[in-house]
């Protein structure tokens, strides 16, 4: 019986040298409607960096053990918590996952395939997620229908091309770097440009004639206007992000003339409000899609626990092509 686990330890918000800690706490105990999960890993998002210091939407009262998602397995089960046995491979659906052991709510826990790899298991929550509500939320599309997204070559990014192509859409994604436009024509992206390309007038010959009816931001600034202007008139425009840092500014005639829709999406406010049978099915079907081998990860490097620092000061590199994971039974 373990006494003492390792956990993440974030004692006060800024830089993580300063702030972020590894402890030992005592093993958690099941109450009666909890799951006992002993964590298998938890991906290091820059969701992650962004409380850490102190920047995100939503913060932690401190000290808190950090993670925004991860994947364990069941290793008690509280004794009127329903649907859950040992073993069974689960997605917590709370924070607090860089930590070896930690309690999950079993009423909002999900419960996936034993079979998952656990790499992939663990990052399914936020990027997956995110791609899948943006793309089943906003438009109903029909197979053939073009998508057209900027930031392609991140994670979300890549899960949007990989479900899009699951589906039948198809997608026009742009990118910074040429390096990378043949792994995602690889992946299943049917066009990819650079930014800078004026969508406005390539977006008709490189989708054959039919302008997107989606677009999806990651960047804001000159890079959303350019998505905007892609777009098929009544199209939607849906900003999840903001690595430009810059306001996305709307000229009056796409408003008037082209009536274009506006939208935001921060997937931990949409996961909140998730009917069930529309939640069961999404993790159903991205659970599906993994073990496939239709939807995958890139994972640039893997930590144990005990070098949290430097998985942290890692997953803030630009330089990487992947998702730094930590492995929490090393």
């Amino acid at each position: 019986m373990i006494c003492a686990v390792l956990a993440s330890c974030l004692t006060a918000f800024g830089k993580p040298a300063d702030v972020l800690r590894i402890k030992e706490r005592a093993r958690p105990r099941p109450g009666k409607g909890d799951i006992l999960l002993e964590m298998l890993a938890a991906p290091v998002n820059p969701a992650d960096l962004n409380v850490i210091e102190g920047k995100y939407g939503e913060l932690p009262k401190l000290p808190a053990v950090v993670g925004n998602e991860g994947v364990g397995r069941v290793a008690a089960v509280g004794s009127k918590a329903k649907g859950f046995s040992v073993d069974d491979l689960v997605l917590p659906m709370r924070r607090g996952t860089w930590s070896q052991f930690m309690l999950a709510d079993a009423a909002s826990a999900i419960r996936l395939p034993r079979e998952m790899n656990a790499f992939q298991a663990g990052m399914l929550t936020i990027n997956p997620a995110s791609a899948w509500g943006m793309l089943n939320g906003f438009v109903s599309l029909r197979k053939g229908d073009w998508i057209v997204q900027n930031a392609a070559n991140s994670a979300v990014g890549r899960c949007i091309i990989q479900i899009a192509q699951s589906r039948g859409w198809r997608t026009l994604n742009v990118v910074r770097r040429q390096d990378v436009v043949e792994d995602l024509k690889a992946l299943g992206g049917d066009a990819v440009v650079l930014e800078g390309c004026d969508l406005r007038q390539v977006a008709g010959d490189l989708c054959d004639g039919a302008r997107p009816r989606l677009g999806l931001n990651a960047v804001g600034g000159a890079s959303a206007l350019n998505l905007a202007n892609a777009l098929a008139d009544l199209g939607t425009l849906v900003t999840y992000g903001a690595m430009a840092r810059q306001p996305l500014k709307i000229p009056n005639g796409l408003l008037i003339f082209r009536n274009l829709e506006f939208k935001g999406f921060w997937v931990s406010r949409w996961l909140a409000s998730l009917p069930l049978a529309e939640a069961t099915e999404m993790w159903g079907s991205l659970a599906v899609l993994s073990i496939e081998g239709k939807l995958r990860m890139p994972v640039h490097r893997v930590f144990p626990l005990t070098e949290l620092l430097a998985a942290v000061e890692e997953a803030a590199s630009e330089s990487r092509n992947g998702k730094v994971v930590l492995d929490l039974r090393a």
